[in-house]
């Protein structure tokens, strides 16, 4: 007997369009992407979601070249949640945006915490060395 593949289960109050779209666009650039959520089912326990996002890459603003690092982003959420998808295709649109490290660290902050509204985060960026200079820039919220 041949059995069905179950279904996913439809939430009415996520709003969820990058996730399961067969066709992914890519962002051009970080203000073309958006960080989409879903709701937080225990609003109440204070947890933290760590993604670990070892190789992201933007460019150098003044000389175009590729910077690359890792980052890790940490949050307690309140609310909602930031979906992963959405996450990766907003960090893979720096790839081909010029900005400084700690550009970098601060936007990706502020564009979370304008996103979820999370009781606490915290976003590392440790970049590869340029010129013989490693550079780590850490920002937290609040």
């Amino acid at each position: 007997m041949k059995q069905s593949s179950p279904r996913p289960r439809k939430t009415p109050s996520v709003s969820l369009s990058l996730l399961g779209n067969r066709r992914t666009v890519y962002p051009e650039s970080p203000n073309h992407a958006r960080l989409e959520s879903f709701p937080n089912k225990y609003p109440k326990r204070a947890y933290w979601i760590t993604f670990d996002c070892p190789e992201f890459t933007a460019l150098c603003p003044i000389t175009g070249q590729p910077d690359f690092g890792h980052l890790v982003i940490r949050y307690v959420p309140n609310k909602q949640c930031v979906e992963s998808k959405a996450l990766k295709l907003y960090l893979f649109s720096f790839r081909n945006h010029g900005t400084f490290h700690e550009e970098v660290v601060n936007r990706v902050l502020d564009d979370l915490v304008r996103a979820i509204r999370p009781r606490r985060a915290i976003v590392r960026g440790d970049f590869n060395r340029r010129g013989g200079i490693a550079i780590s820039v850490e920002a937290t919220y609040p």
